[in-house]
């Protein structure tokens, strides 16, 4: 089966298109939304999703969220005895997601089309790609984020052509497209975005806010305590999108301030992220300056992602460009709709034939070129731009470039990645070295460089002596932080060897995690919950499954009623 997966920052979905077209699998705990969140627990077993996201607050250590953020760079994490690259982290999630798929459709799952945020850049789009692969998956296509937001919109159905802006504020990146939409066709004018900027940086606002005003030192919180009060200011910022104001109630461990609480209003929550809603406007801005589209040139704009619920970031947009947002399709599950409906239009679903999507090249790429001035003197390490950010894939570009000297030997060809017109300030992708015949001149002697780029994000440079036709070719797959084949079978063995609890399981961990949460920040009902947990847990033991599903139906419930009143 080939399914759509959205990999998110905070929350990953997984779906298919089916008989009544897209549609989402539920976890374990019947949810759409797993936790993009990783945890060991003491006996050394993996535990990922909701059981993983409760951990956060009650073991810190041993839970890592987020990492999504890190993909393609040579980060690690270290949980119980293992490290883990962020790749491995990714590769647990979809793992997770797949059985869920498995267990709800009926169908083994062995290909996917993933989304990625559009501003992902080369090395963090190979990583997603190794990621799939350590999860056992074909990679079949990588998806931009925006793309899959006009699938779901269905804006592909119209018959006139349209101009579309897609903002895609999720937990930790922000992804600004221009779309173009005209007779089934998805084309992808130019996309911005910022990699580090997401709904968790609006929590950090909040909370370095609140401890501010309340004199609190976030340095002398204790890990439990710090994640109690970021849960109560998250529950504080979802609020803000439907009230006026919100009383945050602080962990009693804070001190004398505990009973007072916080008290947050709208206004005051957009005054402080006044400089994160900057931050917004600027890859609005760029994506429409590159576009070369003025306001009154869109035809929609849509709002996808999570953290794009707050009412400031529609109000930005609607000053900005002078119309409302559409936001009728929930912007938790709009990617993973439009990406399972891409994995429709892979598997050649006849009902999607006629939907055409294109893809850009999120960056410039070029290599890196010396110049002279008018004395003769040389000065190096200039950018030369080959295949422009933005330009419509699969792109083939060539250019002409010539020994710097006379009689030089050969000629290293250095292949970046950036918008810097200085290379120092760009990523550097790999390197071409072309011997020169004896007889080179200045000027003469030249290389046709050539660089393709394809719909998969994969870039072939090609250098072509122009004295013998000789083409010495680099296909870039790899990154400087990339793993090579033989390291990633090396990291499946080793993620084969963790024992991941199965998924029947997981709905029990998250309960007894939830409870464990209940039982650090309560202080009244410490020992009910401790007489619940020990309960459950000799239930567990009768394997009896009826019963366990009933009696964690019940234990839920109540936690449910313990947590009102925290």
């Amino acid at each position: 089966m080939l399914v759509g997966i959205d990999l998110g920052t905070t929350h990953s979905l997984i779906g298919r298109y089916g008989p009544n077209g897209p549609e989402l699998a539920p976890n374990a705990l019947g949810e759409m939304l797993t936790p993009s969140v990783v945890s060991i627990d003491e006996a050394g077993h993996l535990l990922v999703g909701q059981a993983a996201k409760d951990r956060l607050i009650t073991h810190p250590g041993q839970t890592v969220a987020a990492f999504k953020r890190w993909m393609g760079s040579n980060r690690t994490t270290q949980l119980g005895v293992h490290n883990f690259t962020p790749e491995e982290l990714s590769a647990l999630v979809l793992r997770s997601l797949v059985a869920d798929a498995e267990a709800h459709f009926g169908e083994p799952v062995n290909e996917a089309v993933i989304s990625v945020p559009a501003y992902f850049s080369d090395a963090q789009r190979k990583a997603t790609r190794t990621a799939g692969e350590m999860a056992g998956l074909k990679v079949e296509r990588l998806i931009n984020e925006p793309t899959a937001a006009a699938l779901a919109y269905g804006l592909m159905e119209g018959h006139e052509e349209a101009r579309v802006l897609v903002f895609d504020l999720g937990g930790g990146t922000l992804d600004v497209s221009v779309l173009e939409m005209f007779e089934g066709v998805i084309d992808i004018h130019a996309s911005a975005g910022d990699n580090f900027l997401g709904g968790e940086d609006f929590l950090d606002a909040l909370l370095t806010a609140a401890c501010k005003e309340l004199e609190i030192d976030l340095e002398l919180l204790s890990p439990d305590v710090l994640a109690q009060l970021e849960r109560r200011l998250e529950a504080a910022k979802r609020e803000l999108t439907q009230k006026s104001e919100v009383l945050v109630s602080l962990p009693i461990a804070i001190g004398d301030r505990a009973n007072d609480g916080w008290l947050i209003t709208q206004d005051r929550f957009v005054t402080i992220c006044e400089p994160l809603i900057q931050r917004m406007r600027q890859p609005v801005e760029r994506a429409m300056r590159d576009a070369e589209l003025q306001p009154g040139d869109l035809n929609e704009i849509i709002l996808v992602g999570g953290a794009s619920r707050m009412p400031m970031v529609a109000q930005t947009l609607t000053r900005m460009v002078g119309r409302l947002p559409l936001r009728h399709v929930n912007p938790d599950l709009a990617i993973a709709l439009g990406v399972s409906i891409a994995a429709g239009m892979k598997a050649r679903d006849a009902r999607l034939e006629e939907t055409v999507l294109t893809d850009i090249c999120p960056y410039t790429l070029g290599t890196e070129v010396a110049k002279t001035s008018s004395d003769g003197q040389h000065f190096s390490g200039y950018f030369l731009p080959i295949i422009p950010r933005n330009t419509t894939v699969p792109v083939s570009r060539e250019v002409s470039v010539f020994p710097l000297y006379d009689g030089q030997k050969e000629m290293k060809i250095e292949i970046f990645q950036g918008e810097s017109p200085w290379v120092k300030n760009n990523i550097r992708l790999g390197r071409i070295t072309v011997a020169l015949p004896p007889s080179a001149q200045r000027g003469d002697s030249g290389v046709d460089l050539r660089y393709t780029y394809d719909i998969d994000g994969l870039l072939q440079v090609e250098a072509k002596e122009q004295w013998t036709s000789k083409v010495h070719s680099l296909v870039l797959q790899q990154s400087e932080h990339q793993l090579s084949e033989a390291e990633v079978q090396e990291r499946l063995k080793k993620l084969a060897a963790i024992k991941v609890h199965p998924r029947a399981q997981q709905a029990n961990l998250a309960v007894m995690a939830r409870a464990e949460r209940a039982y650090m920040e309560s202080i009244h009902d410490r020992e009910e919950i401790q007489h619940w947990m020990s309960m459950f847990q000799q239930l567990l033991e009768t394997q009896d499954l009826k019963r366990i599903e009933s009696a964690r139906k019940e234990l839920n419930q109540r936690l449910t009623g313990v947590e009102a009143n925290l």
